[in-house]
Protein backbone atom coordinates (compact mmCIF):
# COMPACT_ATOMS: atom_id res chain seq x y z
CA UNK A 1 0.00 0.00 0.00
CA UNK A 2 2.91 2.54 0.84
CA UNK A 3 4.69 1.30 -2.00
CA UNK A 4 1.73 2.46 -4.44
CA UNK A 5 1.26 5.50 -2.69
CA UNK A 6 4.91 5.85 -3.24
CA UNK A 7 4.65 5.52 -7.29
CA UNK A 8 1.39 7.43 -7.41
CA UNK A 9 3.50 10.54 -6.04
CA UNK A 10 6.21 9.80 -8.52
CA UNK A 11 4.15 10.05 -11.25
CA UNK A 12 2.79 13.73 -9.77
CA UNK A 13 6.26 15.02 -9.56
CA UNK A 14 7.23 13.61 -12.99
CA UNK A 15 3.75 15.34 -14.49
CA UNK A 16 4.60 18.63 -12.74
CA UNK A 17 8.58 18.68 -14.34
CA UNK A 18 6.98 17.95 -17.65
CA UNK A 19 4.91 20.91 -17.69
CA UNK A 20 7.65 22.90 -15.62
CA UNK A 21 9.83 21.99 -19.46
CA UNK A 22 6.71 22.14 -22.06
CA UNK A 23 7.69 25.46 -24.57
CA UNK A 24 5.92 28.26 -23.97
CA UNK A 25 2.43 28.94 -26.55
CA UNK A 26 3.66 31.02 -29.86
CA UNK A 27 1.38 33.79 -28.19
CA UNK A 28 4.34 33.51 -25.76
CA UNK A 29 7.12 33.80 -27.40
CA UNK A 30 9.85 36.12 -26.64
CA UNK A 31 9.22 39.28 -28.66
CA UNK A 32 11.94 39.54 -31.64
CA UNK A 33 14.65 41.87 -31.27
CA UNK A 34 14.89 44.54 -34.32
CA UNK A 35 14.90 48.30 -35.15
CA UNK A 36 13.76 49.86 -31.40
CA UNK A 37 11.44 52.36 -31.42
CA UNK A 38 13.89 55.21 -31.34
CA UNK A 39 15.62 54.15 -34.47
CA UNK A 40 12.87 53.77 -36.38
CA UNK A 41 12.28 57.54 -34.79
CA UNK A 42 16.09 58.64 -35.92
CA UNK A 43 15.60 57.08 -39.56
CA UNK A 44 12.36 59.50 -39.63
CA UNK A 45 14.24 62.01 -38.54
CA UNK A 46 17.03 61.72 -41.40
CA UNK A 47 13.87 61.60 -43.62
CA UNK A 48 12.58 65.21 -42.19
CA UNK A 49 15.91 66.99 -42.53
CA UNK A 50 15.77 65.86 -46.49
CA UNK A 51 12.73 66.54 -46.57
CA UNK A 52 11.54 63.84 -47.40
CA UNK A 53 8.15 64.65 -45.41
CA UNK A 54 5.48 61.77 -46.40
CA UNK A 55 8.22 59.49 -45.62
CA UNK A 56 9.32 61.15 -42.30
CA UNK A 57 5.15 60.83 -40.89
CA UNK A 58 5.34 56.99 -42.20
CA UNK A 59 8.44 56.43 -40.00
CA UNK A 60 7.12 58.25 -36.95
CA UNK A 61 3.77 56.46 -37.53
CA UNK A 62 5.87 53.00 -37.21
CA UNK A 63 7.92 54.62 -33.98
CA UNK A 64 4.96 55.59 -32.34
CA UNK A 65 3.17 52.45 -33.14
CA UNK A 66 6.30 50.01 -32.55
CA UNK A 67 6.93 51.81 -28.57
CA UNK A 68 2.94 51.38 -28.18
CA UNK A 69 2.88 47.62 -28.56
CA UNK A 70 6.14 46.78 -26.63
CA UNK A 71 4.65 48.81 -23.62
CA UNK A 72 1.24 46.67 -24.04
CA UNK A 73 3.08 43.72 -23.97
CA UNK A 74 2.99 41.45 -21.14
CA UNK A 75 6.73 40.65 -20.69
CA UNK A 76 9.57 41.07 -18.27
CA UNK A 77 10.69 44.70 -18.99
CA UNK A 78 14.29 43.88 -17.59
CA UNK A 79 15.14 42.02 -20.67
CA UNK A 80 14.18 45.00 -23.62
CA UNK A 81 15.81 47.92 -22.17
CA UNK A 82 14.82 49.83 -24.99
CA UNK A 83 10.89 50.01 -24.03
CA UNK A 84 9.82 53.30 -22.54
CA UNK A 85 6.80 55.31 -21.80
CA UNK A 86 5.65 56.76 -25.37
CA UNK A 87 7.76 59.69 -26.21
CA UNK A 88 6.19 63.11 -26.78
CA UNK A 89 9.28 64.01 -29.20
CA UNK A 90 7.73 61.20 -31.24
CA UNK A 91 4.57 63.21 -31.86
CA UNK A 92 5.59 66.14 -32.03
CA UNK A 93 8.13 65.50 -34.39
CA UNK A 94 5.58 64.20 -36.95
CA UNK A 95 3.64 67.26 -36.00
CA UNK A 96 6.34 69.09 -37.71
CA UNK A 97 6.26 66.75 -40.86
CA UNK A 98 2.67 67.51 -41.20
CA UNK A 99 2.88 71.45 -40.82
CA UNK A 100 5.11 71.16 -43.41
CA UNK A 101 2.93 69.78 -45.56
CA UNK A 102 0.11 72.13 -44.18
CA UNK A 103 -1.83 69.53 -42.86
CA UNK A 104 -2.43 71.50 -39.65
CA UNK A 105 -5.21 69.59 -38.07
CA UNK A 106 -3.03 65.73 -38.03
CA UNK A 107 -0.68 68.41 -36.60
CA UNK A 108 -2.80 69.95 -34.03
CA UNK A 109 -3.42 66.39 -32.84
CA UNK A 110 0.20 65.70 -32.36
CA UNK A 111 1.21 68.57 -30.65
CA UNK A 112 -2.09 68.08 -28.06
CA UNK A 113 -1.14 64.53 -27.22
CA UNK A 114 2.57 65.62 -27.07
CA UNK A 115 1.14 68.17 -24.48
CA UNK A 116 -0.86 66.23 -22.82
CA UNK A 117 2.15 63.77 -22.45
CA UNK A 118 4.33 66.56 -20.81
CA UNK A 119 1.74 68.05 -18.59
CA UNK A 120 4.04 67.91 -15.69
CA UNK A 121 6.55 69.55 -17.47
CA UNK A 122 5.24 70.96 -20.22
CA UNK A 123 7.77 71.85 -23.20
CA UNK A 124 7.93 74.99 -24.77
CA UNK A 125 9.03 74.00 -27.93
CA UNK A 126 5.78 71.87 -27.96
CA UNK A 127 3.73 74.75 -26.93
CA UNK A 128 4.92 76.82 -30.19
CA UNK A 129 4.21 74.28 -32.53
CA UNK A 130 0.88 73.75 -30.69
CA UNK A 131 -0.60 77.57 -30.80
CA UNK A 132 1.27 77.86 -34.64
CA UNK A 133 -1.22 75.69 -35.48
CA UNK A 134 -4.35 76.98 -34.01
CA UNK A 135 -3.07 79.97 -35.19
CA UNK A 136 -3.13 78.55 -38.69
CA UNK A 137 -6.75 77.05 -38.31
CA UNK A 138 -8.32 80.35 -37.30
CA UNK A 139 -8.25 79.47 -33.48
CA UNK A 140 -7.16 82.83 -31.95
CA UNK A 141 -8.54 82.57 -28.42
CA UNK A 142 -7.08 79.26 -28.38
CA UNK A 143 -3.86 80.19 -29.53
CA UNK A 144 -3.61 83.74 -26.84
CA UNK A 145 -4.19 80.55 -24.48
CA UNK A 146 -1.46 78.51 -25.56
CA UNK A 147 0.96 81.20 -25.68
CA UNK A 148 0.52 82.66 -22.56
CA UNK A 149 1.46 79.54 -21.06
CA UNK A 150 4.45 79.42 -23.05
CA UNK A 151 5.02 83.09 -21.70
CA UNK A 152 4.74 82.22 -18.26
CA UNK A 153 7.37 80.03 -18.38
CA UNK A 154 9.69 81.97 -20.31
CA UNK A 155 8.69 85.75 -20.49
CA UNK A 156 10.98 86.55 -23.28
CA UNK A 157 11.08 83.78 -25.99
CA UNK A 158 11.48 85.47 -28.75
CA UNK A 159 9.25 82.97 -30.72
CA UNK A 160 6.11 83.43 -28.10
CA UNK A 161 6.38 86.79 -28.36
CA UNK A 162 6.48 86.98 -32.30
CA UNK A 163 3.76 84.59 -32.87
CA UNK A 164 1.52 86.69 -30.35
CA UNK A 165 1.97 89.53 -32.05
CA UNK A 166 0.16 87.86 -35.62
CA UNK A 167 -2.61 86.44 -33.36
CA UNK A 168 -3.27 89.06 -31.50
CA UNK A 169 -3.56 91.17 -35.30
CA UNK A 170 -5.74 88.26 -36.20
CA UNK A 171 -8.04 88.82 -33.21
CA UNK A 172 -7.97 92.83 -33.96
CA UNK A 173 -9.44 91.78 -37.43
CA UNK A 174 -12.22 89.65 -36.04
CA UNK A 175 -12.93 92.06 -33.95
CA UNK A 176 -13.43 95.15 -36.23
CA UNK A 177 -15.30 92.23 -38.51
CA UNK A 178 -18.26 91.73 -35.89
CA UNK A 179 -18.65 95.00 -35.34
CA UNK A 180 -18.85 96.28 -38.71
CA UNK A 181 -21.31 93.69 -39.40
CA UNK A 182 -23.24 94.85 -36.52
CA UNK A 183 -23.41 98.01 -37.77
CA UNK A 184 -24.62 96.74 -41.21
CA UNK A 185 -21.17 98.46 -42.99
CA UNK A 186 -20.68 95.78 -44.91
CA UNK A 187 -17.69 97.22 -47.21
CA UNK A 188 -16.24 97.46 -43.69
CA UNK A 189 -16.85 94.15 -42.77
CA UNK A 190 -15.70 92.77 -45.65
CA UNK A 191 -12.50 94.35 -45.70
CA UNK A 192 -11.77 93.07 -41.93
CA UNK A 193 -12.64 89.31 -42.89
CA UNK A 194 -10.48 90.31 -46.29
CA UNK A 195 -7.73 90.63 -43.39
CA UNK A 196 -8.68 87.84 -41.39
CA UNK A 197 -8.16 85.19 -44.80
CA UNK A 198 -5.19 86.98 -45.29
CA UNK A 199 -3.42 86.02 -42.06
CA UNK A 200 -4.52 82.16 -42.34
CA UNK A 201 -2.87 82.22 -46.09
CA UNK A 202 -0.01 83.45 -44.66
CA UNK A 203 0.68 80.95 -42.49
CA UNK A 204 -0.41 78.09 -45.14
CA UNK A 205 -3.56 77.65 -43.20
CA UNK A 206 -6.88 76.28 -44.08
CA UNK A 207 -10.07 79.02 -43.41
CA UNK A 208 -11.98 77.71 -41.09
CA UNK A 209 -15.99 76.92 -42.96
CA UNK A 210 -17.68 79.19 -40.56
CA UNK A 211 -15.33 82.12 -41.92
CA UNK A 212 -16.47 80.86 -45.36
CA UNK A 213 -19.89 81.32 -44.82
CA UNK A 214 -19.62 84.83 -43.23
CA UNK A 215 -17.69 85.66 -46.38
CA UNK A 216 -20.95 84.40 -48.39
CA UNK A 217 -23.26 86.28 -46.19
CA UNK A 218 -21.74 89.46 -46.61
CA UNK A 219 -21.41 89.38 -50.03
CA UNK A 220 -25.57 88.62 -49.97
CA UNK A 221 -25.77 91.68 -47.61
CA UNK A 222 -23.71 93.50 -50.63
CA UNK A 223 -26.09 92.28 -53.12
CA UNK A 224 -23.10 91.08 -54.83
CA UNK A 225 -24.64 88.20 -56.24
CA UNK A 226 -21.74 86.64 -58.65
CA UNK A 227 -19.06 87.07 -55.50
CA UNK A 228 -21.62 85.41 -53.32
CA UNK A 229 -22.03 82.25 -56.00
CA UNK A 230 -18.74 82.20 -55.96
CA UNK A 231 -17.51 82.29 -52.24
CA UNK A 232 -20.71 79.47 -51.28
CA UNK A 233 -19.54 77.32 -54.53
CA UNK A 234 -15.78 77.17 -52.45
CA UNK A 235 -17.03 76.73 -49.36
CA UNK A 236 -19.30 73.68 -50.46
CA UNK A 237 -16.21 72.45 -52.41
CA UNK A 238 -14.07 72.74 -49.63
CA UNK A 239 -16.77 71.23 -46.97
CA UNK A 240 -19.58 69.18 -49.13
CA UNK A 241 -21.21 67.65 -46.21
CA UNK A 242 -21.58 70.39 -44.21
CA UNK A 243 -25.54 70.97 -43.41
CA UNK A 244 -24.90 74.29 -42.98
CA UNK A 245 -23.38 75.24 -46.04
CA UNK A 246 -25.50 73.31 -48.24
CA UNK A 247 -28.54 75.32 -46.48
CA UNK A 248 -26.69 78.75 -47.50
CA UNK A 249 -25.84 77.29 -50.95
CA UNK A 250 -29.83 77.14 -51.45
CA UNK A 251 -30.14 80.74 -50.08
CA UNK A 252 -27.84 82.10 -52.71
CA UNK A 253 -29.43 79.98 -55.65
CA UNK A 254 -33.04 81.14 -54.04
CA UNK A 255 -32.49 84.76 -53.68
CA UNK A 256 -30.88 84.32 -57.71
CA UNK A 257 -34.06 82.91 -58.90
CA UNK A 258 -32.78 79.31 -59.17
CA UNK A 259 -35.85 77.86 -57.28
CA UNK A 260 -35.15 74.34 -58.85
CA UNK A 261 -31.48 74.20 -57.38
CA UNK A 262 -32.09 75.83 -54.48
CA UNK A 263 -34.34 72.89 -53.16
CA UNK A 264 -32.46 70.14 -54.38
CA UNK A 265 -29.63 71.73 -52.03
CA UNK A 266 -32.16 72.40 -49.34
CA UNK A 267 -32.78 68.32 -49.53
CA UNK A 268 -28.84 67.52 -49.43
CA UNK A 269 -28.94 69.68 -46.21
CA UNK A 270 -31.76 67.83 -44.48
CA UNK A 271 -30.79 64.26 -45.64
CA UNK A 272 -27.43 65.03 -43.45
CA UNK A 273 -29.19 66.35 -40.85
CA UNK A 274 -33.28 66.06 -40.57
CA UNK A 275 -33.44 68.52 -37.61
CA UNK A 276 -31.68 71.31 -39.68
CA UNK A 277 -33.90 74.02 -38.65
CA UNK A 278 -32.70 76.67 -41.73
CA UNK A 279 -33.40 74.33 -44.33
CA UNK A 280 -36.77 72.85 -43.42
CA UNK A 281 -37.40 77.11 -43.22
CA UNK A 282 -35.86 77.81 -46.56
CA UNK A 283 -37.28 74.58 -48.17
CA UNK A 284 -40.96 75.95 -47.20
CA UNK A 285 -39.98 79.75 -48.00
CA UNK A 286 -39.38 77.95 -52.03
CA UNK A 287 -42.00 76.24 -52.35
CA UNK A 288 -44.36 79.05 -51.49
CA UNK A 289 -42.47 81.54 -54.06
CA UNK A 290 -42.12 79.10 -56.61
CA UNK A 291 -45.98 78.15 -56.18
CA UNK A 292 -47.10 81.62 -56.09
CA UNK A 293 -44.68 82.66 -59.23
CA UNK A 294 -46.44 79.82 -61.91
CA UNK A 295 -49.76 80.92 -60.52
CA UNK A 296 -49.11 84.57 -61.30
CA UNK A 297 -47.72 83.69 -64.79
CA UNK A 298 -50.87 81.55 -65.46
CA UNK A 299 -53.27 84.25 -64.48
CA UNK A 300 -51.92 86.82 -66.51
CA UNK A 301 -51.54 84.17 -69.44
CA UNK A 302 -55.37 84.07 -68.57
CA UNK A 303 -55.57 88.01 -69.07
CA UNK A 304 -57.49 87.34 -64.93
CA UNK A 305 -55.08 90.20 -64.81
CA UNK A 306 -56.12 91.50 -60.81
CA UNK A 307 -55.50 87.88 -60.37
CA UNK A 308 -51.87 87.62 -61.08
CA UNK A 309 -51.19 90.67 -59.50
CA UNK A 310 -52.40 89.12 -56.21
CA UNK A 311 -50.25 86.68 -56.62
CA UNK A 312 -47.21 88.13 -57.62
CA UNK A 313 -47.84 90.28 -54.49
CA UNK A 314 -48.09 87.09 -52.51
CA UNK A 315 -45.21 86.00 -53.63
CA UNK A 316 -42.78 89.55 -52.93
CA UNK A 317 -44.44 89.22 -49.51
CA UNK A 318 -42.52 85.85 -49.09
CA UNK A 319 -39.36 86.61 -50.91
CA UNK A 320 -39.35 89.77 -48.38
CA UNK A 321 -36.24 92.34 -48.76
CA UNK A 322 -34.44 92.37 -45.96
CA UNK A 323 -31.04 93.74 -46.30
CA UNK A 324 -28.87 90.60 -44.87
CA UNK A 325 -30.66 88.97 -47.80
CA UNK A 326 -29.72 91.62 -50.55
CA UNK A 327 -33.31 93.43 -50.17
CA UNK A 328 -34.68 90.12 -51.80
CA UNK A 329 -32.28 89.76 -54.50
CA UNK A 330 -32.90 88.75 -58.08
CA UNK A 331 -35.74 86.62 -57.77
CA UNK A 332 -37.56 89.85 -56.09
CA UNK A 333 -36.15 91.76 -59.29
CA UNK A 334 -37.95 89.07 -61.15
CA UNK A 335 -41.40 89.48 -59.56
CA UNK A 336 -41.58 92.95 -59.59
CA UNK A 337 -40.83 92.63 -63.30
CA UNK A 338 -43.55 90.73 -63.72
CA UNK A 339 -46.50 92.72 -61.61
CA UNK A 340 -45.24 95.91 -63.43
CA UNK A 341 -45.79 93.69 -66.85
CA UNK A 342 -49.08 93.68 -65.87
CA UNK A 343 -49.75 96.73 -64.10
CA UNK A 344 -49.12 98.22 -67.82
CA UNK A 345 -51.87 95.94 -69.17
CA UNK A 346 -54.67 97.57 -66.90
CA UNK A 347 -53.26 101.23 -67.71
CA UNK A 348 -51.43 101.72 -64.17
CA UNK A 349 -47.97 103.04 -65.73
CA UNK A 350 -47.24 104.82 -62.78
CA UNK A 351 -47.40 102.07 -60.83
CA UNK A 352 -45.99 100.35 -63.12
CA UNK A 353 -43.14 102.59 -63.32
CA UNK A 354 -42.09 102.06 -59.78
CA UNK A 355 -42.31 98.31 -59.77
CA UNK A 356 -39.75 98.37 -62.95
CA UNK A 357 -37.64 101.22 -61.04
CA UNK A 358 -37.60 98.70 -57.42
CA UNK A 359 -36.69 95.74 -60.02
CA UNK A 360 -33.49 97.55 -61.54
CA UNK A 361 -32.33 98.70 -58.36
CA UNK A 362 -31.92 95.05 -57.75
CA UNK A 363 -31.29 93.45 -60.63
CA UNK A 364 -29.97 96.22 -63.14
CA UNK A 365 -29.18 94.38 -65.88
CA UNK A 366 -32.50 92.59 -66.35
CA UNK A 367 -33.25 93.10 -70.16
CA UNK A 368 -37.00 92.79 -69.32
CA UNK A 369 -37.49 95.03 -66.94
CA UNK A 370 -35.67 97.82 -69.47
CA UNK A 371 -37.93 97.02 -71.81
CA UNK A 372 -41.20 96.78 -69.67
CA UNK A 373 -39.20 100.90 -68.20
CA UNK A 374 -38.73 101.93 -72.08
CA UNK A 375 -42.40 101.12 -72.90
CA UNK A 376 -43.85 102.95 -69.91
CA UNK A 377 -41.54 106.00 -70.92
CA UNK A 378 -42.70 105.77 -74.21
CA UNK A 379 -46.28 105.81 -73.00
CA UNK A 380 -45.50 108.68 -70.74
CA UNK A 381 -44.27 110.64 -73.68
CA UNK A 382 -40.26 110.72 -71.49
CA UNK A 383 -39.03 109.69 -75.23
CA UNK A 384 -35.13 110.13 -74.57
CA UNK A 385 -35.31 107.71 -71.58
CA UNK A 386 -37.21 104.76 -73.34
CA UNK A 387 -34.62 105.47 -76.29
CA UNK A 388 -32.27 104.88 -73.76
CA UNK A 389 -33.91 102.07 -72.12
CA UNK A 390 -34.64 99.75 -75.59
CA UNK A 391 -31.16 100.09 -76.24
CA UNK A 392 -29.78 98.87 -72.95
CA UNK A 393 -32.45 96.09 -73.48
CA UNK A 394 -31.34 95.48 -76.69
CA UNK A 395 -27.79 95.04 -75.74
CA UNK A 396 -28.75 92.56 -72.76
CA UNK A 397 -30.89 90.53 -75.09
CA UNK A 398 -28.07 90.43 -77.72
CA UNK A 399 -25.57 89.16 -74.94
CA UNK A 400 -28.04 86.79 -73.40
CA UNK A 401 -28.54 85.53 -76.99
CA UNK A 402 -32.52 85.84 -77.27
CA UNK A 403 -32.60 86.87 -80.95
CA UNK A 404 -36.16 87.13 -81.47
CA UNK A 405 -36.03 89.48 -77.91
CA UNK A 406 -33.56 91.56 -80.11
CA UNK A 407 -35.61 91.44 -83.36
CA UNK A 408 -38.82 92.90 -81.36
CA UNK A 409 -36.53 95.47 -79.84
CA UNK A 410 -34.89 96.97 -82.43
CA UNK A 411 -38.40 97.52 -84.12
CA UNK A 412 -40.07 99.32 -80.85
CA UNK A 413 -36.61 101.28 -80.43
CA UNK A 414 -37.05 102.34 -83.93
CA UNK A 415 -40.66 103.09 -83.62
CA UNK A 416 -39.86 105.35 -79.92
CA UNK A 417 -36.99 107.17 -82.23
CA UNK A 418 -39.98 108.24 -84.66
CA UNK A 419 -41.54 109.19 -81.61
CA UNK A 420 -38.94 111.29 -80.39
CA UNK A 421 -38.86 113.12 -83.71
CA UNK A 422 -42.44 113.48 -84.68
CA UNK A 423 -42.32 115.10 -80.59
CA UNK A 424 -40.08 117.78 -82.31
CA UNK A 425 -42.17 118.77 -85.33
CA UNK A 426 -45.88 117.27 -85.99
CA UNK A 427 -47.05 114.66 -83.51
CA UNK A 428 -50.67 113.59 -85.49
CA UNK A 429 -51.77 111.47 -82.85
CA UNK A 430 -51.36 114.14 -80.25
CA UNK A 431 -53.05 116.51 -82.83
CA UNK A 432 -55.94 114.03 -82.88
CA UNK A 433 -55.92 113.66 -79.67
CA UNK A 434 -55.61 109.67 -79.63
CA UNK A 435 -53.47 107.20 -78.92
CA UNK A 436 -50.99 105.64 -80.93
CA UNK A 437 -52.33 102.36 -81.04
CA UNK A 438 -55.71 103.35 -81.64
CA UNK A 439 -58.28 101.92 -84.67
CA UNK A 440 -59.13 103.80 -87.73
CA UNK A 441 -62.96 104.59 -86.33
CA UNK A 442 -61.59 106.41 -83.44
CA UNK A 443 -59.21 108.12 -86.01
CA UNK A 444 -62.34 109.42 -87.87
CA UNK A 445 -64.71 110.36 -84.70
CA UNK A 446 -61.37 112.55 -83.85
CA UNK A 447 -60.88 113.96 -87.03
CA UNK A 448 -64.34 114.90 -87.31
CA UNK A 449 -64.49 116.42 -83.42
CA UNK A 450 -61.11 118.34 -83.70
CA UNK A 451 -62.53 119.68 -87.53
CA UNK A 452 -65.86 121.06 -85.78
CA UNK A 453 -63.90 122.34 -82.83
CA UNK A 454 -60.98 124.20 -84.94
CA UNK A 455 -63.08 125.19 -87.70
CA UNK A 456 -62.59 129.21 -88.22
CA UNK A 457 -65.88 129.77 -88.96
CA UNK A 458 -66.14 128.44 -85.14
CA UNK A 459 -63.50 130.60 -84.13
CA UNK A 460 -61.04 128.25 -84.35
CA UNK A 461 -57.41 128.50 -85.33
CA UNK A 462 -56.69 128.01 -89.01
CA UNK A 463 -53.33 126.64 -88.42
CA UNK A 464 -54.82 123.82 -86.13
CA UNK A 465 -57.58 123.06 -88.51
CA UNK A 466 -55.00 122.90 -91.16
CA UNK A 467 -52.72 120.92 -88.89
CA UNK A 468 -56.05 118.40 -87.89
CA UNK A 469 -56.49 117.71 -92.22
CA UNK A 470 -52.93 116.99 -92.35
CA UNK A 471 -53.15 114.72 -89.22
CA UNK A 472 -55.94 113.16 -90.55
CA UNK A 473 -54.47 113.05 -94.38
CA UNK A 474 -51.78 110.58 -92.65
CA UNK A 475 -53.32 108.58 -89.90
CA UNK A 476 -56.32 107.40 -92.17
CA UNK A 477 -53.93 105.81 -94.79
CA UNK A 478 -52.57 102.78 -93.09
CA UNK A 479 -49.50 102.80 -95.58
CA UNK A 480 -48.71 106.24 -94.90
CA UNK A 481 -49.84 105.59 -91.15
CA UNK A 482 -47.20 103.02 -91.07
CA UNK A 483 -44.51 104.79 -92.83
CA UNK A 484 -44.83 107.73 -90.34
CA UNK A 485 -45.14 105.10 -87.36
CA UNK A 486 -41.77 104.14 -88.46
CA UNK A 487 -40.25 107.34 -88.59
CA UNK A 488 -40.23 108.49 -92.12
CA UNK A 489 -40.92 111.71 -93.12
CA UNK A 490 -45.10 112.41 -93.63
CA UNK A 491 -46.01 115.85 -93.44
CA UNK A 492 -50.10 115.40 -94.59
CA UNK A 493 -49.07 117.26 -97.68
CA UNK A 494 -49.73 115.79 -101.57
CA UNK A 495 -48.38 116.88 -105.09
CA UNK A 496 -51.69 118.86 -105.33
CA UNK A 497 -51.78 120.93 -102.26
CA UNK A 498 -52.87 120.20 -98.43
CA UNK A 499 -53.46 116.65 -98.17
CA UNK A 500 -55.23 116.26 -102.03
CA UNK A 501 -58.18 114.13 -101.97
CA UNK A 502 -56.82 111.92 -99.07
CA UNK A 503 -56.71 114.68 -96.65
CA UNK A 504 -60.17 115.64 -96.59
CA UNK A 505 -62.83 113.12 -97.76
CA UNK A 506 -65.78 114.54 -99.11
CA UNK A 507 -68.45 112.94 -97.14
CA UNK A 508 -66.41 113.47 -94.13
CA UNK A 509 -66.41 117.33 -94.99
CA UNK A 510 -69.74 117.78 -96.36
CA UNK A 511 -71.08 115.99 -93.00
CA UNK A 512 -68.82 118.29 -90.84
CA UNK A 513 -69.98 121.76 -92.31
CA UNK A 514 -73.24 120.37 -92.32
CA UNK A 515 -73.23 121.20 -89.19
CA UNK A 516 -72.67 124.40 -88.78
CA UNK A 517 -75.72 126.77 -89.09
CA UNK A 518 -76.81 127.92 -92.12
CA UNK A 519 -74.07 125.00 -94.02
CA UNK A 520 -72.00 126.61 -97.40
CA UNK A 521 -73.88 127.50 -100.38
CA UNK A 522 -73.32 125.82 -103.75
CA UNK A 523 -72.35 122.46 -102.47
CA UNK A 524 -70.77 120.87 -99.76
CA UNK A 525 -67.42 123.07 -100.67
CA UNK A 526 -68.09 126.87 -100.91
CA UNK A 527 -65.60 127.07 -103.30
CA UNK A 528 -66.17 123.72 -105.42
CA UNK A 529 -63.49 121.34 -106.10
CA UNK A 530 -59.61 122.46 -106.92
CA UNK A 531 -56.90 121.67 -109.65
CA UNK A 532 -55.16 118.58 -108.77
CA UNK A 533 -57.96 117.13 -106.14
CA UNK A 534 -56.74 120.53 -104.04
CA UNK A 535 -59.61 122.61 -102.85
CA UNK A 536 -60.85 126.52 -102.23
CA UNK A 537 -63.65 127.52 -99.98
CA UNK A 538 -63.99 131.10 -98.13
CA UNK A 539 -65.08 131.71 -94.49
CA UNK A 540 -64.63 134.93 -92.33
CA UNK A 541 -62.41 136.21 -94.90
CA UNK A 542 -60.28 133.51 -94.86
CA UNK A 543 -58.59 131.38 -98.20
CA UNK A 544 -57.55 128.10 -96.84
CA UNK A 545 -55.40 125.68 -99.61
Amino acid sequence: MTRKKNQAKKKQAQAAANATNKSPPPSESPIPQGPSADDVKEQGNVAFKAKQYTEAIELYTKAIGKNTASLSCPTDTNSLPDIKPTEPSYFTNRAASYMALKRFRSALSDCQQAATLQSEDPSSKTLIRLARCQLALGLSEPALSTLRSVLSLEPTNPAALQLKDKVLELENHLRTFESSRTRKEWGMARLALDKCLQSIEAEGGEIPTQWRLWRVELELSRGSWDAANIAANDALRLDPNSPEVLALRGLVLFLTGKLSQALQHVASALRLDPGHEPAHQLRKRVKDVERLKEEGNTAFKGSRLQDAIARYTEALDRIGEIEEEGKGGQIRATLLSNRATTLVKLDRYEEALLDTEASLALYSTSFKALRTRARINLHLEKYDAAIVDFRASMEQAEFEGVDADVRALRSELKKAEAALKRSKTKDYYNILGIAKDCTELEIKKAYRRESLKHHPDKGGEEEKFKLVAEAHAVLSDPQRRERYDMGEDEDGQTEGGMGGAGAFNTADLAEIFSQFHGGFGGGPFGGGQGQGGSFHFHSGGHEFH
